[in-house]
């Protein structure tokens, strides 16, 4: 099954792939070997992992991978003087064969690099680099963090400014019903009034008729 990750390069994976690679570099392998195994860690292909170390990662560990590359080289200078010394005619004749360099290591000295990566670059480099490389690390994942918190705390925040909104818009609509309706009544009631007004100012008006009786003028 093709391996296909569509999610983002999380610290450790960062941190997997960076301790990986320049382990490969002291050791005298290639950088595509160790976006192999790296990706067969992660789910992801080497070409990803290649990727993501000369855009992202490699930049952060520039002393580190000079550091892999001088370790590189004295390894196999130490490597050609024990071959050297090896190679030489033994006092009866006998050639021994060239030693594997695999036979020099520690007893489960590959085990324990490859499963701490960490405590074996802290013991070649140098303990005030291993330090202050720790204290980077420190401050970046705090500013992470920090970063995290304040994003949830603006989601929250815009979460009830939109809830605010929505309740002072169903305020306003029943404002605004309230308020048509009183416009209404007011109209109604001043209808009324003028219809029921009584008339005013009426002064009745009388002419003499011939027989001398008093006549009303219609208005």
């Amino acid at each position: 099954m093709p391996k296909v990750r569509q999610d983002a390069w999380s610290h450790e994976d960062d941190l997997l792939l960076a301790e990986t690679v320049l382990r490969h570099i002291r050791e005298g392998s290639t950088q595509l070997k160790a976006f192999d195994e790296v990706g067969d860690l992660l789910n992801r292909t080497s070409a990803a992992c290649g990727f993501r170390w000369n855009a992202e990662v490699r930049q952060k560990y520039e002393q580190a991978v000079e550091l892999a590359k001088k370790q590189r080289k004295e390894k196999k200078r130490k490597e050609a003087k024990e071959q050297q010394a090896y190679q030489k005619p033994q006092p009866a004749a006998y050639y021994p064969p060239s030693p594997d360099p695999e036979d020099f290591k520690l007893p489960d000295q590959e085990t324990t690099e490859a499963e701490s990566p960490s405590m074996a670059l802290e013991g070649e480099i140098g303990l005030n680099e291993v330090i202050q490389f720790l204290k980077e690390l420190q401050q970046e994942s705090s500013g992470q963090t920090g970063v995290q918190a304040r994003l949830n705390e603006l989601e929250k925040e815009n979460q009830s400014l939109s809830e605010q909104n929505t309740q002072l818009h169903r305020k306003l609509e029943s404002v605004t019903e309230d308020y048509q309706a009183l416009i209404q009544i007011m109209d109604r009631a001043r209808k009324m009034v003028m219809f029921d007004e009584p008339e005013q100012d009426y002064k009745p008006q009388f002419r003499m008729e011939k027989n001398g009786n008093l006549e009303n003028i219609a208005r």
